[in-house]
């Protein structure tokens, strides 16, 4: 490429964590025209350059955009299109049922960009850690996240000791998280800021149960292939907020 040098790949490579989304991957090292921008599913060449801290970098930067309602301007179609014949998501998302809390919609991703299992209370049973596991061991996904929310009625719900058919069983798997917050005030459904320390909490625990239920991401995590990392979205702020 005429003018190329490695200082340029890494300019490229800032000015690309700075201000797309993962499914704009074309431009990583400065090969794709820029019409091309935001038009195209993530290939697995550009997932595969990518570091599960990039990846974090993106979510991040993605969520900014949106606060701020400068969104990508997602071609759908074309994402569509690209990846109807193979998928190379960079991440695994774990959240919430919520209406209200669509992690692709929050941190400004495309079609394609991260496989997402959607649950009341963003809890991890068999099944998710079996999808979770194929997302990363067999499809390379690098980043695991699990990510609450506030005022989450689930959390709610098992604060209060609910019973409803089967979601009496999913709320009992939140109760824990109940349990083990730690807080001063009034510990009620009712008080706003217990049920968001419960919600943080039960993320921190729903990370914990992964690693200690899945030997296949746990060996994944320590031989640094993948990271599991915890959010918590801000229904009023729009702000997602990493931690762990």
């Amino acid at each position: 490429m005429r003018g190329w040098t490695p200082s340029t790949t890494r300019h490229s490579r800032r000015s690309f964590l700075g201000v797309t989304g993962i499914a704009t991957a074309l431009t990583i090292l400065g090969v794709a025209p820029s019409r091309q921008l935001h038009a195209a599913a993530l290939t697995k060449g550009q997932r595969d350059k990518l570091t599960a801290d990039d990846i974090i970098a993106l979510m991040k930067k993605g969520n900014q955009r949106f606060r701020i309602g400068k969104e990508s301007p997602h071609n759908y179609l074309a994402q569509q299109k690209a990846s109807a014949k193979g998928q190379y998501p960079a991440a695994v998302i774990l959240s919430c049922i919520d209406s209200r809390a669509p992690a692709e919609t929050i941190m400004d991703l495309g079609i394609g960009d991260c496989f997402n299992a959607r649950v009341a209370g963003n809890i991890a049973n068999d099944d998710i850690l079996g999808s979770m596991e194929f997302g990363c061991k067999v499809a390379g996904a690098k980043v695991v996240l699990v990510m609450g929310h506030t005022a989450c009625g689930a959390i709610k719900g098992a604060i209060d000791n609910a019973q409803l058919g089967n979601l009496t069983g999913l709320l009992a798997k939140i109760r824990p998280a109940v349990d083990a917050a730690q807080y001063s005030g009034e510990r009620s459904a009712k008080n706003y800021a217990f049920v968001d320390t419960v919600a943080r909490k039960n993320v921190e625990l729903t990370i914990a149960d992964i690693r200690r239920r899945s030997a296949v991401l746990a060996e994944l995590e320590t031989a640094r292939a993948v990271k599991i990392v915890g959010a918590m979205y801000d229904l009023e702020t729009g702000l997602v907020e990493f931690f762990g």
